[in-house]
């Protein structure tokens, strides 16, 4: 008993003592706030989403697989960056019909954005399979 009183007194003392230090070197990071798109692994963590924004985590985490691609052998540089064009163009375009129809997709606008994004998903994925090495 006395001795669990003994722990968690020192794990306290060790709080206060370290909480200054912590808070220290925690403000100047929020004295900066996170990019505004929340790309990235910094920003929000777990499954917040900010309305319109979840398109372009999806292609920032596709770009991340093609770059450790391209570091595995699995894509060249060359194609890594055509995809990564492409991946851009379709985000720009479907950013620009949600803008240009007030904010909000149609049911058809949604479907043609979701085939196309479904194609080029498939496209990247079978460029990367194609030239990953055989397991032997």
């Amino acid at each position: 008993m006395k001795l669990m009183t003994a722990l968690r007194s020192v794990a306290v003392a060790s709080l206060f003592i370290t909480a200054p230090v912590l808070a220290q070197t925690a403000a100047p990071e929020s004295a900066n706030p996170p990019a505004a798109d929340c790309k990235g692994h910094g920003g929000h963590g777990g499954h917040h989403r900010h309305k319109g924004k979840k398109h372009g985590n999806k292609m920032a985490r596709m770009e991340h697989r093609m770059d450790k691609a391209v570091a595995e052998g699995r894509l060249s540089q060359a194609q890594a960056d055509q995809f990564k064009a492409e991946g851009r163009q379709l985000h720009e375009e479907m950013k620009a019909q949600r803008e240009a129809s007030g904010g909000q997709l149609s049911d058809a606008q949604k479907d043609e954005m979701r085939s196309k994004m479904r194609a080029f998903r498939e496209k990247v994925k079978s460029a990367m399979q194609a030239n990953a090495p055989q397991k032997t």
